[in-house]
């Protein structure tokens, strides 16, 4: 355990209006059609209802880059997500729960989930999943100081990114720093497994994330607001019996909800092949834990995603693509996405997609105009394109959860993929 000096005592901000929900999860309708496990429903917190499927947009340091929380409310966004790492770092858990909160510091006043941070830190250990497929130098950290001083059975010893200063991110402080944030949804804190380890590393690593899990829950139990609600994680690689048995393990213990997160695999299939059995395991007796998918969210594989019954997923992908010039579009030959640094959109007096609501096409700009921002490093391209990508997201969720209430979900799937716009 922990001692005084790696974990600071650190009270929660104040109590919302809302108390803890009497029912976590609510499901409104099924569509069980050609063997899919997709729901429609409701998560409900103590700021505010989730409408599920739904996607998470990612307010990493306290913000959605670029954008007022008023407008990712108005593009259809129920939920954000912060994460644990970055904001221990800077500006500190204490430091925003001495203004609030997370929702009062940053001025959104619907749930908020936290990242545990594991993902993060060891990532400065292993690098991302994309690095290890393509052979990437792992262990050099995020940038400048960032590295792994030692992974035990406490935790993780790290050193700042920011900084180089000493940090321990263990089971306990991570459930310690979201409870300070006030967030209305935590994730414990696990071992994020590598790609390329073998089963014996993945069995100890999972085995290490299920021991954390209890004691991220007893410290959740004694020290956060019980109006907090707790994801646990699961883990095992991409080996079905360690990934079955993790997910019994999870949805059988005190958590509200499950997240399935780790190495999903080296390919599209293979992933959908390690969500399933997931989602396979979580019927029955679990049926009413939402479920979440850990940093996925490609427009296929949301589809996917949703029919194997996923609820939730979280990815930066609308909002990394948009600061980098690139827009989403309904061309699945292009993986659903435009350049607009390519010099051919130099003239092009077209909009980046017919029809769109989001104010880069209601406004009638020009993919040219757009490029020409874009080339220009100026940040309304980036701010235009960042609102644009996550407005189609989610017109892509809000078709996927009506499909389910109207029993239509392998029509407006198929449609989708097809890259069919209403």
């Amino acid at each position: 355990m922990p001692d005084a000096a790696d974990r600071p005592s650190l009270d929660a901000p104040p109590r919302p209006a809302a108390e803890r929900p009497k029912e976590v999860f609510r499901i409104v309708a099924r569509a069980e059609e050609h063997g899919h496990r997709a729901r429609a429903g409701v998560l409900s917190t103590a700021h505010g209802d989730i409408r599920t499927p739904g996607f998470v947009p990612l307010a990493t340091k306290a913000t959605v880059r670029g954008m007022l929380p008023s407008e990712i409310r108005d593009l259809g966004y129920d939920i954000v997500l912060g994460n644990t790492f970055h904001l221990m770092l800077s500006p500190g858990a204490e430091h925003i729960r001495e203004r609030g909160g997370l929702h009062r510091f940053m001025g959104w006043d619907g749930p908020i989930i936290t990242d545990s941070g594991g993902f993060q830190v060891f990532s400065m250990g292993h690098g991302t999943v994309a690095d290890e497929i393509k052979g990437r130098t792992k262990g050099k950290g995020l940038r400048g100081h960032g590295r792994i001083d030692a992974i035990e059975e406490h935790g993780v010893r790290f050193r700042s990114h920011i900084d180089g200063s000493k940090q321990v991110l263990s089971p306990e402080r991570s459930m310690e720093v979201q409870a300070a944030l006030g967030t209305d949804l935590a994730v414990v804190f696990d071992e994020c497994t590598p790609f390329n380890v073998d089963r014996e590393y993945t069995a100890r690593s999972t085995e290490r994330t299920h021991r954390w899990l209890e004691r991220c829950l007893t410290f959740h139990e004694q020290h956060a607001p019980d109006w907090q609600l707790v994801y646990g994680i699961v883990q095992g690689g991409v080996y079905q019996d360690l990934r079955v048995e993790a997910t019994e393990l999870v949805a059988s213990s005190r958590v509200d909800a499950v997240a399935i997160g780790g190495s999903l695999g080296e390919h599209k299939d293979q992933m959908n092949e390690v969500v399933g059995w997931a989602t396979a395991a979580l019927g029955g007796a679990h049926e009413k834990k939402p479920r979440h998918l850990l940093g996925i969210g490609e427009i296929d594989d949301l589809v996917r995603g949703v029919e194997q019954g996923i609820d939730t997923f979280d990815c930066a992908m609308p909002t990394r693509l948009g600061r980098h010039g690139m827009a989403l579009v309904p061309e699945p030959e292009k993986r659903w996405r435009v350049d607009l640094n390519q010099a051919r959109w130099k003239t092009s007096d077209e909009p980046i997609c017919e029809g769109c609501p989001c104010p880069a096409c209601a406004h009638g700009f020009t993919r040219a105009y757009l490029r020409y921002l874009v080339h220009t490093k100026e940040l309304l391209g980036m701010r235009l394109l960042t609102e644009h990508n996550l407005a189609f997201v989610s017109r892509v969720m809000q078709r996927l959860r009506q499909s389910i209430i109207d029993g239509r979900l392998t029509e407006e799937a198929a449609a989708i993929r097809g890259g069919v716009m209403p």
